[in-house]
């Protein structure tokens, strides 16, 4: 990889980590005025849930393939002191194509969903918010987090740790 593409993905990565930020900070903004207005003033904020929800989506699967491509998913590393090993490189290498088509798959399945919530007009139920755009955003960063499975196992970089 050019050392001007890695740039540009490392600069990608970080405005992508400061928007999640933004959003999640929203998200907290959010549920306390929600919440402080409901027990306070007996009036909830209008739609919050279906905001929440939305934001909640867009944070998730805005981080998978920035978690994916760092390889920072959730793992037991019970058997590691073994598993680690050099001569398990093929292992790792076919359980990261197992990731990438369970991902792929998922990806699928989201865009199936796409057009089945174009079809139905399909939207959120206090505001009215299509899901069509949820599903569409949520099928393509499955897809990245299925590319970044398939690249979290190349050869990294001189000067840059190998994980294994």
């Amino acid at each position: 990889m050019t050392q001007r593409l890695q740039h540009s993905l490392h600069l990608a990565q970080r405005a992508i980590q400061v928007l999640l930020m933004v959003f999640l900070a929203a998200m907290v903004l959010l549920t306390f005025t929600d919440v402080v207005g409901r027990r306070v003033f007996n009036t909830p904020v209008f739609g919050a849930h279906d905001i929440t929800e939305h934001l909640m989506a867009v944070i998730v699967f805005s981080g998978l393939p920035l978690l994916t491509a760092q390889r920072a998913h959730l793992s037991i590393d019970l058997f590691d002191r073994w598993l680690l090993l050099p001569q398990w490189r093929h292992w790792h290498a076919a359980v990261n194509v197992l990731m990438a088509a369970v991902l792929g798959l998922t990806a699928y399945e989201f865009g199936i969903a796409i057009q089945e919530a174009y079809e139905m007009r399909e939207v959120s139920q206090a505001l009215g918010i299509p899901r069509g755009w949820m599903y569409t955003y949520m099928t393509i960063t499955t897809g990245l987090a299925a590319l970044a499975a398939l690249g979290a196992g190349l050869p990294r970089a001189h000067g840059q740790e190998d994980p294994l």
